[in-house]
C-alpha cells in the first residue's frame, strides 16, 4: 500500500494546482446561489443567476432539470470546472434536499473537500449534520462559509459554538463580521489583515478591499462608525483569546474548520473563501480501492465513475458517467479497460461540465471530473484503467426507505417503461426490483420527493405516464451468502424475493418482524441495508 504520509513524492505542477471539492449544506442554505458566484469570480460566467428568478431574470446554471428551474431546489449533483488565479477549481453543487441524500453521498466519494455552507439565522440544521457525519468518516477537510450575513443572523459566537458543539470539530475564524442585517457592512479578513467592505448597490461587484496595519489602524475609523469600531476590536480581541488560532495541517486532517463569513447574493466574502480553499485546501488524494491505494502521481490513468446522468441531453437519451480521474494524465482518444467487463474502452469524446454546458476534453489530470457519453456500460462504482486489474471501493448504495409499484399509465408501453426505470436505476436515481412473482416493477427511493421527481422525468424524458402506487412492502434487504444457502432461501421465501438491476438478490420486507425471523431462521443468510457499487 502506498504512503499517504507527508513523505509522499511531490505531485506534478498540473496535478498540485487541482482543487477538487463539494458544497454541502441543509437546503435554502444558499449553497447553489455561492456556486453561481464562484463560477462569476472564476471567469466562468459573466453574470450570476438566481435560483428563484422571476421572468426574464437569469437561472443558475448549476441547476439544469425542469423540475429544480421550477422548484427552485437542486435535485441532481452538477460537477462544474473553471480557473481560479494559478488554481483550477473542479467543484459539485449537491442537492440539499434529504430526499436526494444519496447522491450527495456518492459525490463525498470523488472530492478532496467540503465547503460546508450553513445560514447565519439557522445555524446547524439536521442535513447540514447528516453530510457532516459522512465527511467525518472519510476524514475530509471542511471549510465553512456562513451565509446571509446581510439578514438578521445569530451572535457570531453563538453560531462557532454551535458548530464545535454539534459537529464536534474546532473552528477558527477567517473573517470576522462587521455587524448584521440591516447594519452587515463587511468583515474583517483575519487571516490578511484587511478591510472588506461590502457594496450593496451592486451584487456581482467584488467587495472593496482596504490594507490596514492591525486593528489599531487609524484607517478602521475612516470607513467605519466608531460604535463598528469599538464593537469589532472587542469581538476579535475575544476571538483569538477563545478560539484556537488556524493550523493548515489540522485542517487537512479534517480536525479544524476555518470560517468566513458573507453574503452569496451580494458577492461578498465569496472571494476570500475561494482564497481560502486554494491555499487550506488539499491537493488531489490517494484513493482507496482493491487490491492496492491509487496515488495521483502515478502515470498510469485510473478514475472511477460516482455518478450516471441519463438523458442530460433529451435530444439524444444520452447517459453521461461522470468519471472522477484518480491519476494520471488523460488524453482525448486513449483506449482505457472497462475493469467490470474486462474491455477496452476509446475515450473519444469526454466532456469537462460548467452545469449542463459542456466542451469537449482534449486532457485531463488526476483530480479533475470529466464526463464519458455511453449507453449504458458505465455503471456507478466502475473503475477504468490503463489495464490493470484495480477496483475502487467505498461508494455505497443505500437500500430504499420507501417501496411503490410503478405501472405504466397505457399498459402497452409496458416494455418502455421497464427500459426508462433501468436507465435510472443505472444512474443511482432510485432502486428498481423486480418481483420474482407478479408484474410490473418495485421502485424503492430514499425521500418522497423522488417519486415526483422520477414521474415527471419519465414523462418529459420518455413520453410516458406512469403511476405509483403503495406497495405491500415497506423495505428491501440485499441478501448475502453462498450460493447454496442463497438458492434454499429463495426457494422458500419465493413471494419476498426480487432481483435489483444488477441481478443480485433482494428481499423485500413488510415489518421488521419479517427481518428478525430470517436471521433467526437462517444463520447462513445475512440481510444488508448498503452494498457497495461492485463490479
Amino acid at each position: 500500500m502506498l504512503d499517504t504520509a507527508p513523505n509522499r513524492p511531490d505531485l506534478p505542477p498540473e496535478i498540485a494546482r487541482r482543487r477538487t471539492f463539494a458544497i454541502i449544506s441543509h437546503p435554502d442554505a444558499g449553497k447553489t446561489t455561492l456556486t453561481e458566484k464562484f463560477l462569476l469570480f472564476g471567469g466562468a460566467i459573466q453574470m450570476a443567476g438566481q435560483v428563484r428568478a422571476k421572468g426574464e431574470a437569469r437561472r443558475t446554471r448549476s441547476d439544469f432539470m425542469q423540475m429544480e428551474k421550477d422548484r427552485g431546489i437542486s435535485v441532481s449533483a452538477s460537477a462544474m470546472s473553471f480557473d481560479f488565479k494559478d488554481f483550477r477549481f473542479n467543484l459539485v453543487d449537491t442537492p440539499g434536499h434529504s430526499d436526494f441524500s444519496e447522491d450527495t453521498y456518492r459525490t463525498l466519494t470523488a472530492v478532496d473537500a467540503a465547503v460546508m455552507v450553513i445560514d447565519g439565522a439557522k445555524g446547524v440544521e439536521s442535513q447540514t449534520q447528516k453530510l457532516f457525519e459522512v465527511c467525518r468518516l472519510r476524514d475530509l477537510p471542511i471549510l465553512t462559509f456562513c451565509n446571509k450575513m446581510d439578514r438578521e443572523s445569530r451572535e457570531v459566537f453563538d453560531i462557532i459554538d454551535e458548530i464545535q458543539e454539534n459537529l464536534a470539530i474546532d473552528v477558527t475564524p477567517a473573517s470576522w463580521p462587521i455587524g448584521m442585517g440591516r447594519d452587515f457592512v463587511g468583515c474583517y479578513d483575519m487571516l490578511n489583515d484587511r478591510l472588506e467592505l461590502m457594496d450593496r448597490a451592486d451584487r456581482n461587484r467584488v467587495a472593496e478591499s482596504i490594507e490596514i496595519k492591525g486593528l489599531s489602524d487609524p484607517k478602521l475609523d475612516e470607513h467605519l462608525p466608531a460604535a463598528a469600531v469599538a464593537r469589532l476590536r472587542e469581538e476579535v480581541e475575544m476571538a483569538r483569546e477563545l478560539l484556537p488560532p488556524l493550523d493548515a495541517q489540522a485542517v487537512l486532517e479534517g480536525h479544524m474548520t476555518p470560517i468566513w463569513f458573507g453574503s452569496a447574493i451580494n458577492s461578498f466574502g465569496v472571494k476570500e473563501l475561494m482564497s481560502g480553499i486554494a491555499t487550506y485546501g488539499p491537493e488531489p488524494q490517494p484513493q482507496s480501492a482493491e487490491p492496492r491505494q491509487i496515488a495521483p502521481e502515478e502515470e498510469k490513468v485510473t478514475g472511477f465513475v460516482f455518478k450516471v446522468q441519463a438523458n442530460m441531453d433529451p435530444k439524444h437519451r444520452d447517459r453521461v458517467a461522470f468519471l472522477r480521474m484518480a491519476s494520471g494524465h488523460f488524453k482525448r482518444g486513449m483506449k482505457l479497460t472497462h475493469v467490470r467487463s474486462k474491455k477496452a474502452m476509446t475515450v473519444s469524446s469526454p466532456v469537462l461540465f460548467l452545469a449542463s454546458d459542456r466542451e469537449l476534453a482534449e486532457e485531463a489530470w488526476a483530480g479533475d471530473i470529466i464526463g464519458i457519453p455511453n449507453h449504458g456500460q458505465l455503471r456507478i462504482g466502475d473503475t477504468l484503467t490503463e489495464g490493470e486489474a484495480l477496483r475502487v471501493t467505498g461508494i455505497p448504495s443505500f437500500a430504499p426507505e420507501l417501496l411503490q409499484t410503478a405501472r405504466a399509465g397505457d399498459p402497452m408501453k409496458a416494455k418502455h417503461l421497464e427500459k426508462a426505470l433501468m436507465q435510472f436505476a443505472e444512474e443511482g436515481a432510485a432502486k428498481v426490483f423486480k418481483p420474482a412473482f407478479g408484474s410490473g416493477f418495485i421502485v424503492g427511493v430514499v425521500g418522497a420527493l423522488q417519486f415526483e421527481v422520477l414521474a415527471s422525468r419519465i414523462e418529459l424524458e420518455y413520453g410516458l405516464p406512469v403511476r405509483f402506487e403503495p406497495s405491500q412492502f415497506t423495505s428491501a434487504r440485499w441478501a448475502l451468502g453462498s450460493q447454496a444457502a442463497i438458492d434454499a432461501f429463495i426457494k422458500a421465501n419465493q413471494t419476498h424475493i426480487a432481483h435489483d438491476n444488477d441481478g443480485d438478490v433482494v428481499y423485500l420486507t413488510r415489518l421488521q418482524w419479517d427481518i428478525d425471523r430470517v436471521e433467526r431462521d437462517y444463520p447462513d443468510i445475512r440481510l444488508t441495508s448498503t452494498k457497495e457499487m461492485m463490479v
